[in-house]
């Protein structure tokens, strides 16, 4: 794997971060919804329908993403970036790729754990690997619930932290992920 001292992200890497993150912060607020503002009820499980079978396509695009920046790594940070800052930077990437991971992987064993299915964009189900376990459940559920409020954070603060390299520092970072010249 060679570094990539280009100042863009690939197109692909570029489709695959806004889309996922359209999908993260949908499948979000659909999730914060149904748990602390939706009444019970009929709606409420069919908008939890809704929240898993968005939520899910993230398990099949987070694979693909994984080994497009393995075989296409990013962009190197500009120099006017601390070696700390860098690390952080690379750090906070990491935890979200992790946590892109964990927090569906969790929402399934949730559903598994509850007797319910896991589908996917309303295609198919991904076939269930638990029985109904309410042992499980009163694992997986904070776990998920703990694990989005850390996303949600986390997305807020990637998004401050391009925002900030764009008006404040005034470099490449945030364009690095909107503009291209290459596949």
């Amino acid at each position: 794997m060679k570094a990539n001292t280009g100042t863009y992200y690939t197109k692909t890497a570029q489709r695959l971060h806004w889309i996922m993150a359209t999908i993260f912060i949908v499948a979000w607020a659909i999730g914060f919804y149904c748990a602390n503002i939706m009444p019970s009820g009929p709606a409420k499980e069919s908008t939890i329908d809704l929240h898993k079978n968005i939520a899910t396509l993230i398990l099949f695009l987070i694979v693909i993403r994984v080994f497009w920046r393995y075989t296409h790594p990013a962009p190197q940070l500009p120099d006017s970036i601390s070696l700390l800052m860098k690390r952080a930077a690379h750090a906070a990437h990491m935890t979200l790729y992790l946590i892109l991971i964990i927090l569906p992987v969790s929402g399934c064993l949730l559903s598994w754990g509850s007797g319910y299915n896991v589908p996917v964009a309303y295609l198919f189900d991904i076939p269930r690997l638990v029985a109904k376990n309410p042992q499980l459940v009163s694992i997986a559920k904070p776990v998920h619930i703990y694990l989005s409020w850390f996303a949600g954070a986390l997305v807020v603060v990637h998004i401050l932290a391009a925002l900030k390299h764009h008006f404040v520092d005034k470099d490449s970072v945030l364009l690095s992920m909107v503009r291209n010249k290459k596949a």
